[in-house]
């Protein structure tokens, strides 16, 4: 029977025969197979009707069936409507009890199965469906009648009683299906490397959804991103990077790549290479073509996204190894920023979108943050003077954060109206970039506090585009040239450091770690153009950093110029000698390949103060150096192969600053050499002749293990900053026996091959105030770096005696068992054990429970971010207990098979992840804490090949 005929049959029925159907549905059934036909009376008022239905029985059988079964959407629509309320709240439970272990994978960087999101998606759905027909629920019971047996209005109470009842049986079967014994798996391998990113930038959200759609849903191959230098682009990259660890997509890798003004295909292919698995000392040694052959077979096989951030002319992506995206290749994606627009079009881009400056309203808003509300509300007059500034930017987005903070805390109206005077007067004189970018950069040059600040500044753009520029080295470099005057040693440094620190808030220095800082490529460029034509004649640089050179620049250009940078480049040979007689600041390091200067090279600098020559492997020290004797002031001759300094460097007498780090080969220094340059404030010997001690003349200071050259050191009465390597433990002794060379180590290196020394007393390692680097090597009879705690205890108020200690590389020393007394450095960020056979524990808790009026006070490794353990065949244990673990980025260990245990809980998840790297077999073998802690480290796991 259709449900047509059965609204018909209901609607014309006799009420007393609807009531005899629902009550007495058997006997009705029994006398239908007897009877071959049955009336249906139609009472109708004042008149009434007969007709006749005639059936075989079987065929009235099934209709009469399907009749009831139909009116039961109505009789029992009470009863349904009561079950579908009971069980979506049984459904919801269920619900419930499945996100909270989803949320709880998801903690642990798991990642919900698709069934169970589809599930729940069918739950939510569900309940909606199902709470709307609760809700109408008690309107349609009102229309039942005949207790509850038929209704007012059948055809609804029927269709209604229906959608009820389907929806019971929905709602039971999402019951049945909602029983997960697994909901979440492990995430799979990020395809991109998040990047660090300011908050979400104002004005940029809009254009990111564009680039990304035309990433994710169009057949664009090859996509540009152009735009003035501060305008964004590199931002946008950015989150356009990042975006690819929120939003699912088809890709299997993210490669991103800085390319700089100076472009090299070499860089470019290795940074590639690092994201694709193309490394080691072998692929290193091939040629570009070589190189690019083996990309291309790794990426022709992959879904790519390659993203290039700053190029300035066109990249031959053939030439790189990169399989061009076009229309045999639709399913890669290359996106790049530039400046200039031509270069969309010499890289034949599918696409190319302007990254503009902001409108007013969004660079308001970026304004108003940077700024401070505090500020903008001190004075009434601020907030009308402060829209002027913001015009004033034209909506350059880093001349608004730049200028917004300078602004920051300016709390007086007239200081902004000086201000806007400034920058209106400064911006009228220059056409071109000039008109529109640096005078409003150099706003921010311009308000440093003074003209100290203002060279120091200045002096960073002598370093290469994107370089990490070590902040202890740039402070040598600015102590040399004078820019501190009278200050000496501490003073100056401290001075260095604020100068830093100055230069970082007002964004025209960027911290990349805690020791080095990176001037914006923008800003740089501003700078060069401040030193080369706004005050040429009282700067003159000439900056060729990172250019590429195989050839050095005429000399005849060097004349009048004051600072010259030819750093990072590949020139090999400086044949001609140069007359420089303004030259204050001369670099030539990180040219790796320069293996000859010219004898009489510098015999024309008079004026010459800073000599940087670090980082050129293969140079042999020219003949002629004594001339700069009366001038020199910083020698850096750091990280060379060069195996012993000329004697005439002993004229060499006003040097302040002499940088001979990592110079392992040096093993001939001449005697009075370092005493002869009695203004020394700093010396810089870390791992100096550190391999070849024994292999030093006697008439080197390095000879009897540095013992002579503590001797030439204790005459140096300007001497605040010193790194030192030492050969025996009886040269330390007398290091450790004269405070005014205590109060001025910065690292130490102790290299104690042949030292029968078992036993080191480290407790006099507690007056080092400054001891920020620690190297103790070849201790072959090394047995116990000794401690006496009790007298620390005693004779300290607070337990932490190497307060600046934050690096020690321990180095096959065999016999040491633990290194105990680290649990008195607080501010340890590396740690390295490498090839002690013996060692058992990092942290011995024999020996600290003899003090345990310490227990409570120290919280060690809290500031620890790297530790490296290297073939240590007995170490059994880091720390007997879980440690948190704050700030740790990465733990590698290796050759370590008897460690079982790291000391890790849940807890030490809490606050970020960190990389745990080593053999797979080792990782397999090891005993967690509970559960949580094994799942909650799962994915820190990278393993060694």
């Amino acid at each position: 029977m259709s449900d047509a005929l059965f609204l018909k049959a209901i609607t014309v029925g006799p009420e007393s025969l609807l009531k005899f159907l629902f009550h007495s549905p058997h006997q009705l059934q029994e006398s239908v197979y007897q009877t071959q036909s049955i009336f249906f009376l139609n009472k109708i008022p004042k008149m009434c009707s007969i007709f006749q239905i005639t059936c075989d029985g079987a065929f009235f059988n099934r209709c009469l069936d399907c009749f009831l079964g139909k009116a039961a959407y109505i009789r029992n629509l009470q009863d349904n409507l009561d079950a579908l309320e009971t069980e979506l709240g049984n459904l919801i439970a269920r619900k419930n009890d499945v996100m909270r272990r989803v949320v709880d994978a998801e903690r642990q960087q798991m990642r919900r199965l698709d069934g169970v999101q589809v599930w729940v998606s069918r739950v939510d759905s569900v309940k909606t469906e199902a709470d709307q027909f609760i809700r109408d629920g008690s309107r349609e019971i009102e229309k039942l009648c005949v207790g509850g047996y038929c209704s007012k209005n059948c055809m609804s109470s029927y269709k209604f009683g229906k959608k009820v009842a389907k929806k019971l049986r929905d709602v039971r079967t999402l019951i049945s299906e909602g029983v997960f014994e697994v909901v979440a798996d492990r995430a799979p391998e990020s395809v991109a490397d998040e990047r660090p990113t300011e908050r979400t930038v104002v004005g940029l959200q809009s254009q990111l959804e564009q680039v990304w759609r035309c990433l994710v849903e169009e057949s664009a191959g090859i996509i540009g991103l152009y735009g003035m230098g501060g305008v964004g682009k590199t931002t946008l990259l950015t989150h356009i990077n990042n975006k690819f660890l929120e939003s699912p997509t088809n890709f299997d890798c993210v490669i991103w790549v800085v390319v700089s003004k100076d472009l090299r295909l070499e860089k470019i292919q290795e940074d590639i290479g690092k994201k694709i698995g193309l490394v080691g000392d072998s692929w290193k040694s091939k040629s570009v073509e070589q190189k690019a052959v083996d990309i291309f077979r790794s990426l022709r096989e992959k879904r790519f996204v390659l993203l290039l951030d700053d190029i300035w002319e066109r990249v031959d992506l053939t030439k790189v190894g990169v399989p061009l995206p076009g229309p045999k290749n639709t399913t890669s994606k290359v996106v790049f920023t530039t400046r200039f627009i031509d270069v969309c079009g010499s890289m034949e881009v599918d696409r190319k979108f302007q990254v503009a400056c902001l409108s007013e309203k969004d660079a308001w808003e970026l304004f108003r943050e940077k700024v401070g509300e505090e500020t903008l509300q001190s004075d009434h007059d601020i907030d009308e003077l402060a829209q002027i500034v913001v015009k004033e930017c034209g909506g350059l987005p880093l001349a608004l954060i730049t200028i917004g903070r300078a602004m920051a805390y300016r709390k007086k109206a007239e200081q902004w109206r000086r201000a806007i005077e400034e920058l209106r007067r400064s911006a009228s004189e220059f056409a071109g970039l000039g008109k529109e970018v640096y005078p409003l950069l150099k706003f921010s040059y311009d308000s440093l506090q003074n003209d100290t600040v203002r060279s120091c500044f200045l002096y960073c753009c002598l370093y290469p585009e994107d370089f990490g520029i070590l902040k202890w080295d740039l402070i040598d470099c600015w102590f040399g040239e004078g820019f501190f005057g009278e200050s000496e040693g501490f003073g100056a440094e401290n001075q260095g450091y604020d100068i830093l620190d100055t230069l970082v808030r007002a964004c025209l220095l960027e911290e990349v770690e805690d020791d080095e800082v990176k001037m914006h490529d923008v800003i740089r460029d501003m700078a060069i153009w401040i030193t080369c034509e706004i005050e040429k004649e009282k700067r003159n640089f000439l900056v060729r950093a990172g250019a590429g050179l195989k050839e050095a620049p005429g000399v005849k250009g060097w004349e009048n110029v004051r600072r010259l940078s030819l750093m990072q480049n590949q020139i090999e040979t400086l044949s001609e000698v140069p007359t420089c007689p303004h030259l204050l600041t001369l670099f030539l390091d990180f040219n790796q390949e320069l293996e000859m200067i010219a004898d009489g090279f510098f015999q024309l600098m008079p004026s010459l103060k800073v000599l940087k020559m670090s980082n050129c492997w293969n140079l042999k020290l020219p003949v002629g150096m004594s001339e700069l004797g009366s001038s020199l002031k910083f020698l850096d001759i750091s990280e060379n192969t060069i195996t012993e300094l000329p004697e005439e460097l002993k004229k060499l007498v006003n040097l302040k600053c002499l940088n001979l780090r990592w110079t392992q080969h040096l093993n001939k220094i001449p005697r009075q050499l370092i005493s002869n340059s009695s203004r020394l404030g700093v010396l810089r010997m870390f791992a100096t002749g550190y391999g070849y001690f024994h292999e030093a003349p006697e008439d080197s200071v390095l000879f009897g293990g540095g013992e002579v050259l503590i001797q030439e050191l204790l005459g140096l009465k300007y001497l605040e900053v010193l790194e030192l390597t030492l050969g025996s433990y009886h040269a330390l002794q007398i290091l450790l026996s004269s405070n005014k060379l205590k109060s001025c180590i910065r690292s130490l290196f102790l290299r104690l091959v042949g030292d029968t020394a078992s036993i080191i007393d480290a407790t006099a390692f507690a007056d080092l105030n400054h001891l920020n680097e620690l190297w103790i090597d070849n201790g072959i009879e090394l047995e116990e770096l000794k401690i006496d705690y009790t007298e620390i205890v005693r004779k300290r108020r607070e337990p932490f005696v190497f307060r600046s200690l934050h690096h020690v590389i321990i180095r096959s020393c065999q016999k040491l068992k633990d290194s105990t007394f680290l649990v008195f450095a607080p501010n340890l960020k590396s740690l390295n054990l490498d090839g002690c056979d013996a060692m058992e524990e990092i942290i011995s808790f024999g020996k600290f429970a003899e003090t345990p009026e310490m227990m409570g006070h120290v919280s060690h490794f809290e500031n620890l971010q790297i530790l490296h353990l290297s073939q240590l065949p007995a170490l059994k244990s880091i720390y007997w207990k879980p440690l948190p673990f704050t700030h740790l980025k990465e733990m590698a260990v290796r050759g370590c098979d008897q460690l079982r245990k790291l000391p890790l809980d849940s807890n030490s998840a809490t606050e970020r992840k960190f990389v745990i790297r080593g053999y797979i077999l080792w990782w397999n073998r090891l005993q967690w804490e509970d559960e949580a802690t094994q799942i909650a480290f799962r994915s820190c796991f990278q393993p060694d090949s």
